[in-house]
């Protein structure tokens, strides 16, 4: 028995969010509520208590699946404050950061062959430009409407005309933007707006607090894999998966993953790496997913074409550029949400397209082999558990990205 197939009686979770500005509480409260549910479907037991307060946000879990008692403790990797900080609280700068966006992803000619892989992802990426876009446009109609209004029911003449009408026309414009804006808790377009912004503005690298806080992630990890227990399970979520990726390779390059300690384990949900991959200045994570697809380490890549705002199985180390000879992960495979959601289920979720976006985290009620809460609580290490698993025959392995440049 190799050390990947130990049974696992003790894990560390660390859950790396994607572009998230929301608390850690809501991770919980997720795993809380769904692992209930998922619980009751397949006949196992799983119960969340509190962790002490530390350098992170997390939950245990003690559960009883598959016949063994496990116990984990749940860790949020945060950087929300990260992502509060890089969203404009005005406007005219979320417009900006709009022409900014749009002109590095056409102009570099990473939008193009973004529409090669899956047109989910890419109309996702379209749709806060042409909400932000159609909003401008309702204010300023109805800006220049209430203008010709209030000149035609109150003439001041001598000029006051014009006047008048371009000053009723930027308050009226202001007031029904910010109007829009308060509504976008429903509509997400600044919120999206800001999240592909983020990479585009550095055109792909990382900036600086957020390398910060990566080498941040990278020591609670190494402090964790010196610890005590089975497995350490690193689960990247959306933007969360490249943020995985390079803390990962840092660790492995820096010789951080201890020989006979835990076994370190790898899994990635509704990726999007090829929104930052693509980018012409992503030589730091072109060059750590060639090199971990490379690594003795278990990677798991679940996607599912339900998913509107991932790149559903899509290899994100081969569409990249980067894939060797040597390349032995991720595993890619889907987690089939018309399968093993009922369709009644799937009927209720399949418009919602945000939601689907987490559905990974969360109860099937068709659960077939992935399930999070198996994965993050079960007696399996990941690499048993998808052992002799083949990749879903759909999964898209041609390299698409016009940038392959990797760093030195």
């Amino acid at each position: 028995m190799t050390q990947a197939d130990l049974q696992v009686r003790t894990r560390r979770v660390f859950y790396i969010p994607g572009y998230d500005p929301i608390h850690a509480r809501r991770y919980r409260e997720l795993y809380r509520t769904e692992g209930r549910v998922q619980a009751e479907i397949s006949g196992y037991d799983l119960t969340l208590s509190p962790k002490p307060k530390g350098k992170t946000y997390g939950w245990r879990v003690a559960a009883r699946i598959e016949d063994a008692e496990v116990s984990a403790e749940v860790d949020v990797l945060v950087w929300s404050d990260i992502v509060r900080d890089s969203m404009s609280n005005t406007i005219p700068a979320t417009y900006a950061q709009l022409v900014r966006t749009a002109w590095t992803y056409i102009t570099s000619g990473a939008l193009g062959r973004l529409m090669k892989l899956r047109k989910g992802p890419v109309i996702a990426a379209l749709y806060p430009v042409g909400m932000l876009l159609l909003q401008l446009l309702i204010a300023l109609g109805l800006g220049a409407l209430a203008g010709w209004f209030a000149v035609l029911l109150l003439p001041l003449g001598n000029g006051w005309d014009t006047m008048a009408r371009f000053a009723v026309l930027t308050t009226v414009t202001a007031l029904i933007l910010r109007w829009f804006k308060s509504r976008d808790g429903k509509l997400f377009a600044y919120y999206l707006m800001h999240d592909y912004s983020y990479s585009a503005r550095w055109r792909g690298a990382n900036p600086a607090p957020l390398e910060t806080r990566m080498a941040e992630f990278a020591d609670i990890i190494a402090q964790a894999l010196t610890d005590d227990v089975d497995e350490v399970l690193v689960v990247g979520h959306s933007s969360g998966a490249h943020l995985g990726v390079s803390i990962l390779a840092d660790l492995i390059r820096d010789g951080r993953v201890p020989a006979g300690g835990p076994v370190l384990s790898f899994l990635t949900l509704g990726q999007v790496v090829p929104m930052v991959s693509f980018l012409p200045d992503a030589h730091r994570l072109r060059a750590d997913l060639q090199f971990l697809s490379e690594q003795n380490i278990t990677w798991v890549d679940v996607t599912a074409p339900g998913d509107g705002c991932a790149f559903a199985l899509c290899d994100p180390v081969a569409v990249s550029g980067v894939a060797t000879p040597a390349q032995r992960w991720p595993l890619v495979i889907s987690a089939a949400f018309t399968q093993t959601l009922s369709e009644a289920r799937w009927a209720e979720l399949r418009w919602q397209f945000f939601r689907l976006h987490f559905q990974y985290l969360c109860a099937f009620d068709r659960p077939g082999d992935y399930d999070y809460f198996r994965i993050t609580a079960g007696p399996q290490t990941l690499g048993a558990r998808f052992r002799g698993r083949n990749p879903s025959a759909s999964r898209m392995t041609q390299a698409v990205s016009k940038f392959t440049s990797i760093a030195a």
